[in-house]
Order: C-alpha cells, then structure tokens, then sequence
C-alpha cells in the first residue's frame, strides 16, 4: 500500500489555446478539462491506475465542489473534515506546449483541522510500504508541518512505519532534510538548487551541478534523492551508487503531474523490488507518458512510452546533446 497526503489539495483547470499565449489579448481556447488534483492525490492516481493499492489522505470541505471531483477519480480516499475550501489551479498550454501556471493559496488550516489531519495520516500509515508527503503546505501550518509529521508517524509505528518520500520545495523540503532524514526526496533541478543555498540561474552544465548537490545530501541526510531534470531525464542517487536516464522523445501536451507520475512510477517499480536502474526507468517513463496527456490525466500503463529507457551509472562520460 501506498499512501499520501496532498495537505493543499487544488482543482487542476487545464485550458489549450490554439495560438500562443498573449498577454494584455482576448484569446479563445480549443478545449478545456477539470481535474482533482494536488500532488499527493496525482501520484495515488497513478499508482491506482497500474492497479496497485494506493489510499489518498486529503482535507476537504464536504459541500466544496473540488470534493466530487476527487471521489469520480475512484481512488481510496481519507477524507480530513476542514471548513475552507480547495484552492483552484490554472493551466494554459500552447500548440507548442509552453505551459504558463497560475497556482491560488490555499485555505488556512485551524490548528485543530492541522492536528486532525496529522492523526489521520498517522493512523493511514499502519501497514502502509510508503508514505509520500507531496506538494507545497496550506496556509496555517508552520513550515516544519512535514518533518513533525515524518517524527509523529515513525513515533506511532517504530520499526513497521513506512518508507516517506518526500516532494515538496522551500522551507519545508529543508526543514525534512535538516531533521527527519527521509527515506527518499523528488525535487527537480531548481528545487534541489534552492535546497543546497546555490542559484541555478548560473549552472553550464546540468548534470554536472545536480550531480554534485544531490551527492552532498546522499546518504549524509536523505536515503535517496530522485532528481528530475525534465528533458534531460533524471538522476537517481543512492548510497549504493547514481544513475542517470535519459528521457524519451515526445510530443509534449502538458507538464503539470508529470512529476508527481514519475514518482508514482518509481514507488510502483520499488513494490515491485525492481533494482535502482529499473526504478529510475519506470520512472522517467511515466514522467513522459504523463506529459503527453492533456491537463492532470493519469497516466496508465498503456500510455507508457515505447521502447527501453536507456540508464547508465554515474559518473561516467555525459554527451551533452
């Protein structure tokens, strides 16, 4: 069983122009979709999607419209009882795939509904092989929320908590990396750039910085980092070695989840006790399926990619075309 938590759940609106996008212009779409989204509710979609267990921990209000759309995705759902609703995300997308996001703050959590959904993934956890704690944090909780929460599950269930990944960014990324030692993050380049204090505005060679920041983390304070590089593929660092893979070609539709599929497809290849190569693999292939669907899909594995992900281990000789 996988479980996460999307503690800022959002409703994930994807509009398609048939141009590019013009600031300051009255424009009109080709087509439009609605979906429940978050990132921890993307990834247990996916993992649903392969037929693997998954259960969704989410606070939502039981009049709030974002709630029927979370339960027509027919996951396993925890449903935290909270008086705000969720926030609304916009995504345009262009005939080239340039996608411009607007993401809303969420509702304030009460320190009652925050202490309530910490007991709920507590109690979520029991029995579970991983627990991912994804996406940014509602207003109302301190920016320790996930690394208190890794310390109160792990408290509960000792030597049987779950394995926690973590995808999440800024203050509160650094507060798990400072102090609850993760058994996995999934920051893509400029978050692990942020993480590390460094500007990646300055890096000439991708691979090279990713390589070196994610290896001044691993295993020193994080079991493993999977760091996704969009085009470029991803790397994955271990302390039994680092693996690059390279992404396959596509025909992007839209971005948003692609990263939230990438980890649900490593989580599903780890069920499954595949090695690290094989993980990243499944990985990056689900990363690029779920980029060539349209708004938030979740991506199955028949939308996977034809043909092997090619994975080398590192360091060794990168071309850089």
């Amino acid at each position: 069983m996988i479980v996460t938590l999307t503690a800022n759940p959002s409703a994930d609106r994807a509009v398609v122009l048939s141009e590019a996008l013009q600031p300051g212009e009255v424009q009109r779409a080709v087509s439009s979709r609605e979906d429940a989204g978050g990132k921890g509710v993307n990834v247990a979609r996916v993992v649903s999607a392969a037929g693997a267990p998954a259960r969704a921990v989410v606070p939502v209000n039981a009049h709030d419209p974002y709630r029927m759309l979370l339960e027509d995705t027919g996951i396993e759902l925890d449903v935290i009882e909270v008086a705000g609703r969720a926030r609304a995300n916009l995504t345009i997308t262009d005939p080239a795939g340039e996608t411009t996001k607007l993401n809303l703050p969420g509702a304030e959590l009460s320190v009652t509904e925050a202490e309530a959904l910490v007991a709920g993934v507590v109690a979520a956890s029991e029995g579970a092989t991983w627990l991912v704690l994804a996406g940014s944090l509602p207003p109302g909780v301190p920016f320790t929320f996930y690394a208190d929460l890794i310390a109160a599950v792990r408290a509960k269930w000792g030597s049987a908590a779950p394995l926690i990944a973590v995808d999440a960014s800024g203050p509160a990324l650094a507060a798990v990396v400072e102090t609850a030692r993760p058994d996995l993050i999934k920051p893509n380049h400029e978050e692990l750039a942020e993480l590390v204090g460094d500007d990646p505005a300055s890096d000439d060679d991708l691979l090279a910085t990713a390589s070196r920041r994610a290896q001044s983390l691993v295993p020193a304070r994080v079991a493993s980092a999977l760091v996704t590089l969009g085009a470029d593929g991803a790397l994955l660092f271990t302390a039994q070695g680092t693996w690059r893979g390279r992404a396959p070609k596509i025909q992007v539709a839209s971005t948003v989840g692609a990263g939230d599929s990438s980890l649900a497809g490593y989580l599903l290849a780890d069920l499954e006790g595949a090695s690290a190569p094989d993980r990243l693999a499944r990985s990056i292939a689900y990363g690029a399926a779920a980029a060539t669907l349209p708004g938030t899909q979740a991506p199955t594995p028949d939308d996977l990619p034809a043909g092997a992900i090619a994975v080398t281990e590192f360091p060794t000789p990168i071309a850089t075309s």
